[in-house]
């Protein structure tokens, strides 16, 4: 059925680390990519984000990616999708056609994996709006996973049962954003019970989203504010990146500078740098292709770290 795949969890494809959990889930139902390995790394987040959560999911899961981990989510709204997202965005097409899929998952880069709590079917696939990017996740070397079998429905207590999965195939959970009382921090709970390395993004102390990664700092989480963090703490090799902007025309300097202190929308930045709307227009367009700067959404633009 859609290519659903069924594993037992004496079989050998089993996942090792999941395995080791206290509770793992007797069986596994998988759509994509069965390749299973010890750089899987988990990064969730609530739906209700601000565009500084999205910036930060954006950003730093696309830098794990691109620093060779399998990120793990689950495919909710918000900074699970953008998890997600961020991560099939560095995908590549191989060069070499010849080459075994482990191989062409290397040099391709960008493989990600969704924790459902629903079927892995296209019908039970919750939310239905990431039926597409559940397919471009199979598409790009990545795959879909459940302890529900197909057709098994969006039920609410499946959810936070499914959260020790995402824990349980990770060598460590990101937190960005989440409440204090939320499915993120069930994630946490769940890493920090199954001896995974904890690592949370601070925020506003007067933001209700920043609640759930303060506590978990407190409670000895690493606090993050780059990919570079966690990839030291997991002793795996990453890119150092050079954090200072490539100096362009003057008038792309100034939109440069303005959101130096975080994401702003158009008009903030027109009333930042004086320039004519016109200008402003023009000159994101172009910040955004050299790929200078991010698009937030909803007219909030961000500086894309290079």
């Amino acid at each position: 059925m859609e290519g659903i795949r069924k594993i037992n969890i004496n079989d050998t494809e089993y996942p090792k680390l999941l395995k080791e959990i206290p509770d793992p889930p007797e069986t596994l139902y998988i759509k994509g990519k069965l390749i299973f390995d010890e750089s899987c790394f988990g990064v969730v987040g609530t739906r209700r984000y601000s565009s500084y959560g999205k910036q930060v999911a954006l950003e730093i899961t696309g830098d794990l990616s691109e620093a060779g981990l399998t990120i793990v989510s689950g495919l909710a709204p918000g900074i699970d999708t953008f998890a997600h997202q961020a991560t099939v965005e560095r995908w590549k097409p191989a060069r070499n056609a010849s080459a075994t899929t482990s191989q062409m998952l290397a040099d391709a880069g960008g493989r990600t994996i969704a924790v459902l709590g629903t079927g892995v079917d296209e019908k039970s696939i919750y939310p239905q709006s990431n039926v597409k990017l559940a397919k471009k996740i199979i598409e790009t070397g990545g795959c879909l996973v459940s302890e529900y079998s197909p057709g098994t429905p969006g039920l609410k207590q499946n959810f936070p049962q499914r959260n020790r999965i995402i824990s349980g195939l990770s060598i460590g959970v990101l937190v960005i954003e989440a409440k204090q009382k939320s499915g993120a921090l069930i994630t946490a709970n769940y890493a920090f019970q199954q001896k995974r390395k904890v690592f949370a993004i601070p925020g506003s102390i007067y933001s209700s989203n920043s609640r759930g990664p303060h506590i978990l700092i407190k409670r000895g989480a690493k606090l993050v504010e780059n990919a570079q963090d966690i990839l030291r703490e997991l002793n795996l090799p990453g890119r150092e990146k050079n954090k200072e902007l490539k100096r362009e025309t003057r008038e792309e300097e100034m939109i440069l500078h303005a959101l130096r202190g975080g994401g702003l929308d158009i008009d903030k930045i027109i009333q930042k740098t004086k320039l004519s709307p016109q200008t402003v227009n023009s000159l994101l367009s172009i910040l955004e292709l050299k790929g200078k700067i991010r698009n937030l959404g909803g007219g909030v633009f961000s500086l894309k770290r290079s």
